[in-house]
């Protein structure tokens, strides 16, 4: 009797033996997936010219009042570039010194230049008027964007057409515009988060143009939803609206409060000549935003994180700056491969 208990203690004991044993060579393939936060930061003085030559030394970044380090940076087109620590007694006075690394091999330098660029065109039956010019207006913005990596275009009425997926091929971005139709309802939130959620898939910098003509009358997605995707994920969102849309005060403020909470801008056009404009503006802007990154700081606020970005010196104190103004942490995420302890960088936010 006692030789059968010994033998089925003995069996139980190497089972949970085994079983520890497959638990921590799981443990040790699972990794926590790091999320890098990436801000699109545009720097303008009191009458509204962009500020260059900026470093990343003249920047401070708090997150829930907790400063942060910043991990890259570039300047409009320029690729974008590790931020090292400098020596102490290097002779630099800015609180937080650092330096863009020129070369490093093997880590975050040269990960990306210019942006990829979402054009979402409203094709809905408000746009029977001006159709298009408003055409001839994003024909020739895709044109200029001679520094966007890629480019996609959709258009929506009351449903997202993809007309072109991300792509470089002008030809085929162009062919995209000029095959568009006007229809239906304007579903403008509904095919605007669809759009972020496309973009989000898609690594670097990336900012969403919307061209719409009025007002939105079939999303099921309210407006506060679409908006904090778009911080969360770090995507700004530019509106040009013709004065059909400004003529209804609730969407000339969700226009306006959404594009300044994402970091972007809204415009509403009187004529083609301003829709023209506004396209050249968009441009300009995204030829002289600054992209910085940083690796959060340990925080328990699991909810929304509000983001404070200023410039250091007296030099700077007057300076203006526009960018997102806060993100919600997007879900924990876990990978089976790799080394133990080992963290990998995901999507920016």
């Amino acid at each position: 009797m006692s030789r059968t208990y010994f033998l089925v203690l003995w069996c139980l004991l190497a089972l949970a033996w085994s079983f520890r044993t497959e638990a921590q060579e799981t443990e040790s393939h699972i990794h926590v997936i790091v999320d890098m936060v990436q801000l699109n930061v545009a720097v303008t003085d009191n009458k509204g010219d962009y500020v260059t030559g900026l470093r990343p030394q003249d920047f401070v970044i708090a997150e829930d009042g907790i400063q942060q380090k910043i991990a890259t940076f570039a300047e409009g087109n320029e690729p974008t570039r590790k931020v090292v620590d400098l020596a102490p007694g290097d002779g630099n006075s800015s609180p937080g010194p650092a330096k863009v690394s020129a070369a490093d091999p093997g880590g975050l330098g040269s990960l990306v230049a210019g942006a990829d660029v979402f054009i979402l065109f409203d094709t809905s039956n408000y746009m029977y008027r001006g159709f298009v010019f408003a055409q001839d207006a994003i024909a020739d913005f895709v044109r200029s964007l001679e520094t966007a990596d890629k480019v996609a275009f959709y258009s929506y009425s009351r449903n997202l057409l993809r007309a072109t997926p991300l792509t470089a091929d002008r030809s085929l971005l162009l062919r995209g515009v000029r095959t568009t139709v006007a229809g239906d309802d304007a579903a403008l939130y509904n095919c605007l988060l669809l759009t972020l959620k496309d973009a989000a898939k898609f690594t670097g910098r990336k900012v969403v143009v919307v061209f719409s003509n009025g007002p939105d009358n079939a999303s099921m997605v309210p407006p506060e939803d679409v908006a904090e995707l778009a911080q969360s994920t770090g995507i700004p969102v530019y509106m040009i609206s013709t004065q059909q849309a400004k003529l209804e005060p609730v969407s000339t403020t969700v226009f306006e409060r959404m594009t300044a909470a994402t970091g972007g801008k809204a415009y509403f056009a009187k004529s083609w000549r301003d829709e023209r404009r506004a396209f050249a503006s968009i441009r300009d802007d995204l030829a002289h935003l600054y992209a910085v990154s940083y690796y959060p700081q340990p925080n328990p606020n699991s909810g929304w994180r509000a983001i404070s970005v200023k410039l250091t010196g007296e030099r700077l104190k007057n300076y203006h700056i526009r960018t997102r103004d806060g993100y919600r942490p997007q879900p924990a995420r876990f990978s089976a491969s790799g080394a133990s302890g080992s963290a990998a960088e995901s999507d920016p936010n």
